[in-house]
Order: C-alpha cells, then sequence, then structure tokens
C-alpha cells in the first residue's frame, strides 16, 4: 500500500504555531519521523484561514524537502496554494484534491497536467456525495474519463470514495467498500484509490482501532492507497500483515520488520 503521511498539517494546533514561527526543526521532525514509520508521500497542508497560505506552503515544502528524499502531496482547494507548492517540489508530486464538480476539474486537471503531477480525485459533485456505489461510480467514471481528456494518464489518477464519519454515517462504510471493488472495473490496467483513513473515526471513541480495522476492510478490497499517521504502530502492522495474508509480500517470520 502507499502510504501518504498526515501529519504536516496546519489543521494541528502544533503545526500551525510552527507554521507561523517559521519552525524548520518541528516540520522536518515530523517529516522525518514519517518517513522512518514507512511513509512514501508526505501530504502538505498549510491548514485553514491563513493569508499567508501560498508563502506557507512554498515554505514547508522546501523546508520538507531539506529533511527528506520523499515525494509531497499538496493539500489545498485553493488554486494559488496549489501553485505555490507544485513549483517547490523536487519530485513527482501529488495535488489533494479535485472532486468532480465541474468548476474545480476545469482549474485542476490542466494543473496536474503542467505539473505532471497525480492527482487524488474526491467523488463528490455539486449536488454532494451520493450515497450508494452506483453514484459514487458514475462520480468516478466522469472523473477518469476527464482527466484523460485533459491529457493526463490513468496511472496518474487515485480515485477517492469518501469515508465518512461512523458517529454520522454508519451505514455508508460498507458502500465506500464496495465502491473500491466497482472502481477497479472501470478501466484496465484498473484506477488506483486512495482513501483519507481517519475521516472514519472522527468524533468516535478507539480511534486507533476503528482506523486500523477499516483499512483492513479496504485493503482485502483492493485500495491502493490511504492518507494515515505512519507512526500509528499497530496501524502499520495491520498494513504488513494484510499485504502478507493478500499475497502481495512474501511471508518470513520477520514481515513486521520488512
Amino acid at each position: 500500500m502507499i502510504v501518504v503521511g498526515e501529519r504536516i498539517n496546519g489543521q494541528f494546533p502544533q503545526v500551525a504555531k510552527a507554521i507561523d514561527a517559521r519552525d524548520s526543526k518541528y516540520i522536518q521532525d515530523l517529516a522525518l519521523e514519517q518517513v522512518s514509520g514507512g511513509a512514501h508521500l508526505l501530504d502538505i497542508n498549510t491548514g485553514p484561514g491563513r493569508d499567508d497560505a501560498p508563502e506557507a506552503a512554498t515554505w514547508l515544502v522546501k523546508t520538507v524537502q531539506d529533511a527528506v528524499d520523499a515525494r509531497l502531496c499538496i493539500d489545498s482547494p485553493g488554486l494559488k496554494v496549489q501553485n505555490a507548492g507544485l513549483a517547490a517540489c523536487n519530485k513527482e508530486p501529488m495535488i489533494n484534491s479535485t472532486t468532480a464538480e465541474a468548476k474545480r476539474m476545469e482549474k485542476f486537471f490542466p494543473l496536474a497536467a503542467e505539473h505532471n503531477a497525480e492527482i487524488v480525485c474526491l467523488t463528490i459533485d455539486e449536488k454532494g456525495i451520493p450515497n450508494s456505489t452506483d453514484g459514487r461510480t458514475e462520480l468516478a467514471m466522469l472523473l477518469l474519463a476527464t482527466a484523460m481528456d485533459q491529457g493526463i494518464s490513468p496511472e496518474k489518477v487515485y480515485l477517492d470514495p469518501v469515508v465518512l464519519p461512523i458517529a454520522a454515517a454508519q451505514n455508508q462504510l460498507l458502500g465506500v467498500c464496495d465502491a473500491i471493488t466497482a472502481f477497479r472495473m472501470l478501466n484496465t490496467p484498473a484506477p488506483k484509490t486512495i482513501v483519507g483513513l481517519s475521516n472514519v473515526s472522527s468524533g468516535a471513541e478507539e480511534r486507533p482501532l476503528l482506523n486500523r480495522t477499516y483499512l483492513a476492510m479496504l485493503l482485502g478490497r483492493g485500495l491502493d492507497a490511504a492518507i494515515v499517521d505512519p507512526n500509528d504502530v499497530d496501524l502499520m502492522n495491520a498494513v504488513k500483515a494484510a499485504e502478507v495474508l493478500m499475497n502481495r509480500k512474501l511471508y518470513a517470520p520477520s514481515f513486521l520488520r520488512a
């Protein structure tokens, strides 16, 4: 599974303080910890309500790249912030994210093509998040087709069925699993899929248990990537165990250390 580290996010108070103070050490320590924990990419999010968001994105990208040799995922709904972050990236970036709303696809797919970036595509349109697997799959098909029309290779598209909190939408969680299965039928080779995992436990008790159990369920349906906390050891061990059980990785007695 492709692991996208979620912790460099200005929504976390300590990260917001570090961005305000331009505290390079704090941000670089977070980056190093996540890469050491198994992250393949690091999500970069300046947080909400920041007047200096483009400048902050540039600073975050350069600061992280000075510490680790990892690809970055620029996480912002704002075009100016995305442009600033992407322009500073040394390696192939990922854009997080577009929806199936026409106005957003018109902006973000050309941006992905310009920067040769992978892009996360959320199954949300002007009406919101569909309640059915078929509804999510229709939007996934629209996103994939529109990306291809913009010259973006299907291999660079990550379809996200949008995980909702168990405390608010418990009846939607199996539907997300079904959507992962359905998305894989939309193209050959199968499109990549991704989720923001921690959404499932937002507002709930026993968050780590819910996160790792749901991730194992999604991996069983063929999930390719997830935005997670790579320093949650039990979660990462569940990923390693799932990959061995699914015959994606070779079993050895030391598989947890692999």
